[in-house]
């Protein structure tokens, strides 16, 4: 859906040195304040969404084959007050980055600071490895640690294990912990979260979920019960129990629920009822139906996006064609279950008309768990396609936003948030340009936030300039008055093929 623009003005958001070599000391940027806030240069509806750039790359290749002025793949964690994000920087193309960023606002996203994780990679002083990817974020309220986990690759680009780098204000941080692998197999798309509900009995636990590529992506899950200082030994679900993106959430009474895909074929789930000392069988949450998104844009194989409410309700959203003939392009769909075992009917968020020509999809669900049942807040931030017909060099790339605030039942009215963006502005990998594979929102005080790339037209001979944005002080999560569906389905199968091969996952 295209909604009118006025026109944009343009400042650079903070200076970047353009000097900063490949090899960068992590403690130089960690204490770094945020730069000043400035516009995107873009308007909507007269008066749209003001964008801060809340970080940027500040490495320059030295002949490692990381592209400059690239930032991918974010994810956003708030607790409290504080938002905290954490994005892939200097992206290369055959698999993960230079390093990974941290980001935090503690006025609810009016202002960031932001700096570079320090102890993981070569890159900017201090690391062990070659490469990051795929960061998550979690709080722990019992210990009062902020985690940042992420994925390390060697310099034969195989992902080794996952680290957990760990801060108590979001601000400084430590060097990382050893956290899952490192034992000679691959991993991939770890994801992390923690038990703060001081009544669960598991209350301080942390749970970790990832997927071991070089055993057909056996998906396993690691527990800390220490702050993350320390994390078990990997275990995980029996019955269908490979895929990858699993998203843990946890409820109040400290039930571990576990979505994940099945290699876009399905989405499953498993859980934990005993602190993660032993998982579940899993369950169909729901058949996946999804149209190949056009220009080969990364668009990580339709990964689903977990939240929950402050009941427990569990919404597991994700990008699906059944609801347009054909198939011609995506919808943000989600089902919902308050156990992690019975799962709701596909439900379709209505952002435009099933014959609009668009194609949604990266889907970032946020939900406000200071709301629950039929007064859920939820924000959902997405990239889309004007025009899902679209070619590598035609595509024009947007982020758009809706909410509802009364638990999916019915939706405002769509928000577009960044673009368009040429497929060329986007960092280029083997599996397609890329903004992420995937994308996260926090829902805080009425507001959601996200931290989503955008990439600008290039200057001073660059090839990128790709950056983390995000809307100042989020956008206010309201409702509406168009209804939600669960029908009809009007395609179920075949899909279109992607236009590219399957990408390298981290």
């Amino acid at each position: 859906m295209k909604h009118p623009r006025t026109p944009a003005r343009w400042r650079r958001p903070f200076a970047v040195a353009a000097a900063a070599a490949l090899v960068l000391t992590g403690a130089a940027w960690n204490a770094a304040p945020a730069a000043g806030a400035a516009p995107y240069a873009l308007t909507v509806d007269g008066g749209g969404p003001r964008l801060l750039q809340v970080s940027a790359d500040p490495f320059t290749d030295t002949g490692t084959g990381s592209q400059h002025a690239t930032e991918v793949e974010p994810d956003t964690f708030a607790y409290g007050g504080t938002i905290v994000s954490s994005s892939q920087v200097g992206r290369f193309p055959a698999g993960g980055s230079a390093a990974l960023s941290w980001n935090t606002s503690r006025d609810g996203g009016a202002t960031w600071r932001h700096g570079i994780l320090p102890g993981i990679t070569t890159h900017q002083g201090g690391g062990n490895w070659a490469r990051a990817s795929d960061p998550s974020i979690a709080y722990d309220a019992r210990h009062g640690t902020w985690m940042i986990a992420g994925l390390v690759i060697d310099a034969a680009i195989n992902p080794v294990g996952v680290t957990v780098s760990r801060s108590a204000d979001g601000l400084r941080w430590q060097d990382p912990v050893r956290a899952v692998g490192f034992d000679g197999q691959g991993y991939d798309k770890e994801w992390i979260v923690c038990d703060n509900t001081p009544s669960s009995p598991y209350f301080g636990t942390c749970y970790i979920e990832v997927d071991i590529p070089s055993s057909d992506n056996l998906v396993v899950m690691s527990a800390s019960r220490d702050g993350g200082a320390t994390w078990s030994a990997p275990s995980g679900p029996s019955g269908v129990n490979l895929g990858l993106g699993g998203q843990p959430l946890v409820q109040p009474d400290g039930r571990v629920v576990v979505p994940f895909s099945t290699d876009t074929t399905s989405i499953r789930s498993f859980n934990s009822t005993d602190g993660g000392r032993s998982w579940g069988s899993t369950v169909l949450v729901a058949d996946v139906v999804a149209h190949g998104v056009a220009g080969g844009l990364r668009d990580g194989e339709g990964l689903p996006s977990a939240e929950i409410d402050g009941a427990g309700r569990v919404y597991v959203a994700w990008q699906d064609c059944r609801f347009r003939a054909g198939c011609p392009g995506n919808d943000i769909v989600y089902a919902t279950s308050t156990d992690g075992t019975t799962w709701s009917a596909v439900t379709r968020v209505p952002i435009d008309a099933t014959t609009s020509g668009a194609d949604h999809f990266l889907p970032g669900l946020g939900v406000d768990r200071a709301t629950s049942g039929h007064g859920a807040k939820l924000g959902l931030y997405y990239y889309f396609y004007p025009n899902a017909d679209c070619t590598d060099a035609t595509c024009e790339l947007e982020v758009g936003f809706i909410s509802s605030a009364n638990g999916g039942a019915t939706w405002s009215a769509p928000r577009t948030v960044a673009g368009p963006m040429p497929l060329s502005r986007i960092a280029a990998t083997g599996g397609g340009a890329m903004v992420g594979d995937y994308l996260s929102t926090s829902v805080l005080d009425g507001k959601a936030v996200a931290i989503f790339a955008v990439g600008r037209a290039p200057a001073d001979g660059q090839a990128y300039d790709e950056a983390m944005y995000a809307v100042e002080g989020g956008l206010p999560v309201r409702g509406g008055s168009t209804p939600s569906s669960t029908g009809p389905v009007a395609f179920t199968g075949p899909v279109r093929e992607r236009q590219l091969p399957p990408p390298v996952r981290h």
